[in-house]
């Protein structure tokens, strides 16, 4: 059986660095899963997911022609989660579905979220340029 892109393995890690976990596959070849490739949410720290010798569930991202082999842990589980949440999801919701409205307040909602990123987005802008303009000797500058 060779390794495939898109198919998934069982694995066992065999060495972890700060940028991802090395799994050694089946037949003895070895794939590296990056830090990014480990969980859905931010991974700081790898040892707090993975430690060596943890057989882990992977999925070949790509096999490159130096034999490097990416693996994705994170893609391997979503795959099996996701294919049974939607398809219950599916049968819980009526084809016709559409969320009901209430008197406006998602726009009021919408209106002022857009109202202070403005007004964020103009004083951060006019911070920046006065400190600019500073440095580079422009308007309001001191010269002496």
């Amino acid at each position: 059986m060779s390794i495939e892109v898109g198919s998934k393995l069982q694995g066992k890690v065999t060495g972890i660095t700060n940028f991802g976990a090395f799994v050694e596959l089946p037949e003895g070849s070895t794939g590296l899963v990056h830090i990014s490739e480990v969980a859905d949410n931010y991974v700081k720290d790898i040892n707090d997911f993975l430690h060596v010798g943890d057989e882990v569930t992977v999925k070949v991202l790509n096999v490159e022609k130096d034999g490097k082999i990416g693996l994705s842990i994170k893609k391997a589980k979503e795959q099996a989660e996701t294919g049974v949440n939607e398809h219950s999801q599916r049968q819980q919701r009526p084809r016709n579905f559409k969320p009901e409205k209430r008197g406006g307040g998602a726009a009021e909602s919408f209106e002022s979220k857009m109202a202070r990123f403005l007004k964020d987005s103009e004083d951060r802008l006019a911070s920046l340029k006065r400190h600019t303009e500073s440095k580079r000797g422009g308007r309001g500058a001191r010269r002496g």
